[in-house]
């Protein structure tokens, strides 16, 4: 059974995506990385907002981490 997150569109649409890997697609070894935005982004024509999270490859989190536009994470 696969869930569905809602997201919402630049015009407040809503739209379903599976919680898949976005953007970069995994090495063999790696696994996703669950990452918080801190700004807004789009990524694979879907609008990820502050506060939404996503799954990442760790060198797309790492790459995005460094450009900060991902929520530092709390120790």
């Amino acid at each position: 059974m696969t869930t569905t997150k809602k997201a919402t569109t630049s015009d407040d649409t809503p739209t379903t995506y599976s919680p898949q890997v976005v953007g970069r697609p995994l090495r063999e070894g790696q696994t996703a990385e669950r990452v918080t935005f801190a700004h807004h982004l789009r990524i694979d024509h879907r609008d990820f907002r502050p506060g939404d999270t996503a799954r990442l490859s760790p060198d797309y989190a790492r790459q995005l981490r460094n450009s900060g536009y991902l929520a530092r994470e709390r120790a």
